[in-house]
């Protein structure tokens, strides 16, 4: 199943995509989970909205709606960086016997079909494709051969970076943290329909070329390990968001470096979950940028099926 959060007429709502189209659950199950959190967070909600959704249930094109982030408001969006080893050796950096995590704020993530914005404050903006796992079940210090029981699903995650300000000094935060940086979707694809995520094909395209390229199995540390350590310091919940490291293909690491420009489209496909798909803006063209443009909206039901 995948839960779509979107936008129409200023409302925020959430629905299952079925194809083309999402199909809308029942007035009453939405008084009970108002969101695609509240889904997650009840060990019941995802059976009650499976059996809800019906093909009589009422439905909206995916072309008419502005897509949000799968899960709208995250309590916490842990970071993993440096958990591929092409990635690894692009950097230099030494083997760790230990994630590296840094976080990012829930309000800099923008849904499939927005804009990510390069800052006015810099232009090496940068690409990084990677898996993102949604968790469900709630827990603290949770056993690595218990961790996937945890995961309500998964998306695609574009950890876009402002280079140079991620390397003003060791910690990551502000190239991270640039308002419309951090895109997430188009949906979250429940755990069920993806089996083991450790097989996973990873590609991120820039203007139609492969920029990146790897499976889920190269990474360094797994989705379990990733998640028996973090919420081993920190309680993980329902609607966390775990974005788990991309892999070696950079544009900064690149000769010379290779960043997105207004103007560019940027995609993160991962097999079985979907394709991420997003233009690059400036910040100056920002309010324009907002506007959903036909080429926008066609970008959305370009990918239902994916």
């Amino acid at each position: 199943m995948k839960l779509v959060s979107f936008a129409q007429a200023g409302t925020a709502a959430y629905g299952v995509s079925a194809g083309s189209s999402i199909a809308l659950p029942a007035p009453s199950l939405l008084a009970d989970y108002p969101t695609v959190r509240a889904v997650i967070a009840d060990p019941a909600g995802l059976d009650r909205l499976r059996a809800a959704v019906t093909v009589s249930s009422t439905r909206l094109a995916l072309a008419d709606v502005e897509l949000l982030p799968p899960v709208v408001d995250p309590a916490k969006v842990i970071c993993i960086g440096i958990n591929y080893e092409t990635h690894r050796n692009e950097t230099g950096r030494s083997a760790s016997a230990y994630p590296a995590v840094f976080l990012r704020f829930p309000d800099t993530h923008i849904g499939h079909g927005t804009p990510i914005v390069r800052p006015r404050a810099s232009t090496a903006l940068d690409y990084e494709g990677e898996l993102a796992v949604i968790i469900g079940r709630p827990g603290r210090a949770i056993a690595k051969a218990d961790a996937l029981d945890h995961v309500a699903g998964y998306a695609c995650y574009n950890d876009a970076s402002i280079r140079d300000w991620q390397r003003h000094t060791h910690q990551f935060t502000p190239g991270k943290n640039f308002p419309q940086t951090g895109a997430f979707g188009p949906w979250l694809v429940t755990a069920d329909e993806i089996g083991d995520p450790m097989n996973l094909r990873l590609v991120t395209r820039l203007n139609g070329t492969v920029v990146q390229e790897a499976t889920t199995a190269d990474m360094i540390f797994s989705i379990a390990e990733i998640i028996a350590y973090v919420s081993t310091f920190t309680p993980l919940g329902p609607g966390d968001v775990i974005a788990t490291g991309t892999p070696g293909g950079v544009g900064s690491k690149r000769e010379p470096p290779l960043w997105m420009r207004p103007g560019d489209i940027v995609e993160v496909q991962i097999d079985g979950v979907g394709t991420l798909r997003n233009r690059i803006v400036d910040e100056t063209d920002l309010a324009p940028a907002r506007e959903r443009t036909p080429a926008v909206t066609g970008e959305v039901a370009a990918h239902a099926r994916d």
